[in-house]
C-alpha cells in the first residue's frame, strides 16, 4: 500500500498546487450530463493531507527518450518503509522542454499550470502528469500490486482526474474506467475500496456508471455473507448516500441488509463511525430506521467524549432531523458539554441548545454555560447564533444566574446591530424575553411601528401564523403586564384570533386522559357539570376548565352565565407542557398563567405528578379540593372586603 502511495504521489501534489487555477468542484460540473455526486465532503477529502514537495512532481515531466517506469522507481522506491521517507526523497531534475508537436488536446480549456513554491513566480506544467502514456505506464506499475491496493491507487488517480477537471470521456480517465472494471471483474476487492471507487466514479460519470454497475454486486455479496467491519459499515452508508435513489430495489434491498450490519456491530463503531452513519442516514431519509438511530443515539452517549466539535454538531443535526434522541445521550451532554461550550465554535453552543429545545430538555448545567459563554463572546456570534441561544432559553424557561449581565449584553448587541438583525431572528429574540418576564421595550417600540412591519414584507420574510402570533403576544404582554408602556402598538388588524393552533408553538392541547382521569371526581366536588372546557378567551387563549362564579362567589350552572362575575381557569398540565426532566413549565405555559391571571381570571394548575400520586376517587376530589376551593374563597372575602 506504501508503494502505491509513493506511485501516485506525482499526480497528487500537482493538483494540490494546481488548485489557484484548477476550481476544486470543476469536476463535478464539467463531465456528462447524468446526475453527478455534489457532496462537497468527499470532494474535499481529493486533497491529501501530507503535501510531498512539488519537485517530485516533474519526474513525470521527462524528455521523450526517458522512460516513465526509470524515473518512477528512481525518485520512489518500493524499498521504502515509510510514507514520509517515499515522499521525502526529491531529486534536482530540470523542466525538460517540451517539443512544439507535443499535443495537449484532452486537457480541459485553463491555465494548465501550477506554482513550485509558495510565493515562487515559476509555474509548473502539470499537462504530461494526464497524458496517456504517463497513465498507461502507472497503470502498468498498479497491476504488479495486490487487488485492495491496485484499487487504492486507481481510486487516487481517478479523484486525482476530478480534482484537475478532466471530463469522464477524455482518453485518461477511459483508460483508468477500464483497468478499473478489469480489477473488478476478479472479485476479490475489499469493500472498502469498493466504496471509494463507487463514489468516484459517480463523480465522474453519474449513477449509471458501469463501475458503479459493477461495485454494488460485489458490497451486496459482502453484506449478506456478514463479512464487513465497522469501517467499512460506514464506508458503504456513505456510498449509498452518493448514489441515493429511492426508487431503486437493489439500494433498497442493500440499505436492509446494510441497517441489520450497523445494529449488529453498533457496539464497535467509533465516534467518526456514528457522526458519519447518521448524517448519511439524513440523506438518505431513514426516519423509518428508529431502532438503528436508538442505538447509534445510545453508542454516541458512550463515544460522546471522543467527538470533535464538527462531529457533536452532525450527531445533534441529524438527531433533531431523525427525531430520535436517548436520555443517555442527554445525560452525557450534561457530563462533558459545560466545560467545553466557553472554548467551542458558537454553533456548537447553537446547536446544542438548539436540541435541548426540541427534545424540552432543562439542563441547568448545560444552559448556566450557554449564558456565560453569551455573556463573554457574545459579540463574535452571528445574528442566528444569538437567536438560537436566546430562544432556548426563554423557552425551558431558565433564568441563568447570570440573567443580568446577559440581558445587558442582548440589549448592547440588539443596539449594535439592530438594523442588521433579520426581522424574523429579532421577533424570535424578543418574544423568547416575555417568557422570563423580561419585557424589552425599547425594542417593541421599534417593532410596532409601520416601517418595521414594512421591512418585514419588503426583505421577502414569510409573516405568518407565528410570527404574527409572537407580534400578538408581545401585544399582550406590553398591555397586562407593562402598564407605563406609552409606544405604539401593534395594529388590531395583525392580530391573531387564538393561540390554539397545530404546531402548538404558543399553547399545549390539554391531554384527553387527564382530563378523564379529573372530570368525574370535579362532577362530584362541584355537585355537576357545572363547567365548561377548551373555552376561548377574548385574547384568543384556550381554558382548558372553566368554572364561573357569581357575585356571592357560588358556582353558576351554564343557564346563568350570563350573571357570571368572576371566572376559575383550571389548567389540567400534561407532561407536553413541562420540560422533560423537570417540573418547570415551559415558557410559553408560564406566559399563558401570567396573562390569563392578568386579564381577571383565578388560575388553578393541576400538574399531572400531583394529580397522578392520588390512589382513590376520594383523594382525587379532596385533591382538587383542595386546589379549586382556596381561589373560590379568595374571591368571596375579596367580595365582602
Amino acid at each position: 500500500m506504501k508503494s502505491v502511495i509513493c506511485l501516485s504521489a506525482s499526480v497528487r501534489t500537482a493538483c494540490q498546487h494546481a488548485s489557484v487555477c484548477f476550481p476544486l468542484y470543476r469536476g463535478l460540473s464539467v463531465c456528462s450530463s447524468s446526475p453527478r455526486l455534489t457532496d462537497p465532503e468527499f470532494v474535499s477529502k481529493t486533497v491529501i493531507a501530507q503535501q510531498p514537495r512539488v519537485s517530485d512532481a516533474l519526474c513525470l515531466q521527462r524528455e521523450r527518450t526517458r522512460s516513465v517506469a526509470a524515473d518512477v522507481h528512481r525518485l520512489y522506491p518500493a524499498s521504502a518503509t515509510r510514507r514520509n521517507e517515499a515522499t521525502s526523497q526529491h531529486a534536482d531534475v530540470q523542466t525538460a522542454h517540451r517539443p512544439a508537436g507535443r499535443a495537449t488536446q484532452h486537457l480541459p480549456p485553463c491555465a494548465p499550470f501550477a506554482r513550485a513554491e509558495r510565493g515562487a513566480a515559476a509555474l509548473v506544467n502539470i499537462q504530461p502528469l494526464f497524458e496517456e502514456d504517463v497513465i498507461m505506464e502507472l497503470c502498468s506499475k498498479l497491476a504488479d500490486f495486490p487487488s485492495d491496493d491496485r484499487a487504492e491507487g486507481l481510486a487516487t488517480l481517478l479523484e486525482s482526474c476530478v480534482s484537475v477537471g478532466l471530463e469522464a470521456h477524455s482518453p485518461p480517465v477511459l483508460i483508468l474506467v477500464k483497468e478499473c472494471l478489469e480489477l473488478l471483474s476478479s472479485r476479490d476487492v475489499g469493500v472498502a475500496q469498493l466504496c471509494r471507487l463507487g463514489k468516484v466514479a459517480c463523480a465522474l460519470e453519474g449513477r449509471e456508471s458501469r463501475v458503479v454497475a459493477e461495485v454494488m454486486p460485489s458490497i451486496s455479496c459482502a453484506l449478506e455473507e456478514d463479512t464487513v467491519s465497522p469501517s467499512e459499515v460506514a464506508a458503504v452508508y456513505s456510498l449509498l448516500a452518493a448514489l441515493h435513489e429511492p426508487r431503486c430495489p437493489q439500494q433498497a434491498a442493500m440499505l436492509s441488509a446494510l441497517h441489520r450490519q450497523a445494529q449488529r456491530q453498533v457496539h464497535r463503531l467509533g465516534a467518526g463511525h456514528v457522526s458519519d452513519i447518521l448524517q448519511c442516514l439524513v440523506k438518505l431519509k431513514q426516519k423509518q430506521a428508529i431502532s438503528l438511530v436508538l442505538r447509534l443515539s445510545h453508542r454516541a452517549s458512550r463515544v460522546f467524549k471522543a467527538f470533535s466539535d464538527d462531529e457533536i454538531i452532525k450527531v445533534l443535526s441529524a438527531l433533531m432531523t431523525l427525531g430520535q434522541h436517548d436520555e443517555e445521550l442527554l445525560a452525557a451532554m450534561e457530563k462533558h458539554l459545560p466545560g467545553r461550550l466557553g472554548k467551542c465554535d458558537p454553533e456548537l453552543t447553537s446547536t446544542v441548545v438548539e436540541y435541548c429545545l426540541q427534545m424540552r430538555y432543562r439542563s441547568e448545567p448545560i444552559l448556566e454555560a450557554v449564558a456565560e459563554s453569551f455573556v463573554r463572546s457574545a459579540e463574535r456570534h452571528t445574528d442566528m447564533q444569538i437567536a438560537k441561544q436566546i430562544v432556548a432559553i426563554g423557552r425551558l424557561n431558565y433564568l441563568p444566574q447570570c440573567s443580568g449581565q446577559m440581558f445587558k449584553k442582548l440589549e448592547s448587541v440588539l443596539t449594535a446591530r439592530f438594523s442588521h438583525f433579520r426581522p424574523r431572528s429579532l421577533i424570535d429574540v424578543l418574544h423568547a424575553c416575555i417568557h422570563l418576564e423580561r419585557f424589552p421595550l425599547n425594542y417593541t417600540n421599534k417593532i410596532f411601528r409601520p416601517c418595521f412591519l414594512q421591512r418585514l414584507r419588503a426583505e421577502g420574510e414569510p409573516v405568518d401564523r407565528i410570527a404574527l402570533g409572537q407580534l400578538t403576544q408581545l401585544h399582550l404582554s406590553v398591555a397586562l403586564e407593562c402598564k407605563h408602556y406609552w409606544g405604539p402598538r401593534l395594529p388590531f388588524f395583525l392580530h391573531v384570533k387564538n393561540f390554539s393552533s397545530p404546531d402548538q408553538a404558543f399553547e399545549s392541547p390539554m391531554e384527553t386522559s387527564l382530563y378523564r382521569q379529573v372530570k368525574g371526581p370535579l362532577v362530584q366536588l362541584l355537585g355537576g357539570e357545572f363547567f365548561y372546557t377548551r373555552i376561548f378567551t377574548s385574547a384568543g387563549y384556550t381554558v382548558d376548565v372553566e368554572i364561573c362564579l357569581d357575585e356571592n362567589g357560588f358556582v353558576l350552572p351554564p343557564s346563568e352565565w350570563e350573571h357570571t362575575e368572576k371566572r376559575v381557569a383550571v389548567c389540567l398540565d400534561g407532561r407536553s407542557r413541562f420540560c422533560r426532566n423537570t417540573q418547570h413549565l415551559l415558557g410559553k405555559e408560564a406566559t399563558k398563567r401570567r396573562h390569563l391571571h392578568r386579564m381577571g381570571y383565578e388560575v388553578v394548575e393541576i400538574p399531572y405528578f400531583e394529580f397522578e400520586k392520588q390512589r382513590t376517587q376520594e383523594e382525587e376530589v379532596q385533591y382538587l379540593h383542595d386546589k379549586i376551593m382556596p381561589a373560590i374563597s379568595k374571591f368571596r372575602l375579596s367580595h365582602l372586603s
